[in-house]
C-alpha cells in the first residue's frame, strides 16, 4: 500500500464501498470492497490492469501500518487483469482471498520436501519430488478423512511432532488390529481415533 494507493484510499467517496462476501456469498461482517481504477497511476501494468481494495475492522492482536492505525481500518490491494465484464469487486476480491489457501499448501510443500532438493543430479531430485507431493498428498488426506478440531488444521511440522513421531506399535490378535502406544503420549487418543477412521473407511472396489 504506497502513499498514491494511500491517497485513493482516503479520497474514495462512501457510496462506492461495497459489503464484501464470504466463500459461500454470504456478507462478511465489517469488511467493505472498493475498486481504486482509475484513481491511481498504472503505468508500467499491462493494459486492463484493475486495483482492488478491502477495507475490514481488524481481529485482536492484528498487525497494523500507521495509516491503517490512523484510520481506524486494515487494508488490502490487489492487483488483477480481469475484465471488468467478468466480475465485480466483490467477487474478485473473494476469489483472491480464496486463493491464499493454495498459498498455505505451497509453504506446507516446502517443509515437507519440496524446498530443498539432496542432489546435483536431476533423475535422484525427480524421485524426490514425487516422494514429496506423495507425502502432501497423504497429509492433505489425512487431515481431510482421519483428524478433527486442532490437528484437521495443523501444518506438517506440528503433525510430525505430535503423531507421524510418536513411538507406537499396530499388533494383530483376535482377527483384530491393535495399536499399542504409550499411555503417557498427550496425543494418543488422537491418534487411536484417526486409526479406527481409518478403518471404517470403505474398501477401494478392485
Amino acid at each position: 500500500v504506497t502513499e498514491p494507493v494511500r491517497r485513493a484510499i482516503r479520497a474514495l467517496p462512501e457510496q462506492v464501498w461495497h459489503p464484501a462476501l464470504n466463500q459461500d456469498g454470504t456478507l462478511r461482517e465489517s469488511a467493505e470492497v472498493a475498486e481504486l481504477t482509475g484513481m491511481t497511476d498504472l503505468a508500467g501494468y499491462p493494459a486492463g490492469t484493475r486495483i482492488i481494495v478491502r477495507r475490514e475492522r481488524p481481529h485482536p492482536g492484528a498487525q497494523l501500518s500507521l495509516f491503517d492505525q490512523d484510520e481506524g481500518l486494515r487494508h488490502q490491494v490487489f492487483l488483477t487483469d480481469t475484465p471488468i465484464t467478468s466480475g465485480s469487486a466483490q467477487f474478485l476480491e473473494v476469489r483472491h482471498r480464496g486463493h491464499a489457501t493454495v498459498e498455505d499448501h505451497i509453504r506446507c510443500g516446502k517443509t515437507t520436501g519440496i524446498g530443498r532438493f539432496p542432489s546435483r543430479r536431476f533423475p535422484v531430485n525427480a524421485a524426490w519430488l514425487e516422494l514429496s507431493l506423495a507425502a502432501i498428498d497423504l497429509l492433505a488426506w489425512t487431515r481431510v478423512l482421519l483428524l478433527d478440531g486442532e490437528l484437521a488444521a495443523a501444518e506438517p511440522k506440528k503433525l510430525r511432532y505430535r503423531l507421524l513421531h510418536v513411538a507406537a506399535r499396530i499388533t494383530r490378535g483376535g482377527r483384530r488390529l491393535h495399536l499399542r502406544i504409550s499411555a503417557t503420549w498427550p496425543w494418543r487418543h488422537e491418534l487411536a481415533a484417526a486409526f479406527h477412521r481409518l478403518a471404517a473407511l470403505p474398501r477401494p472396489a478392485s
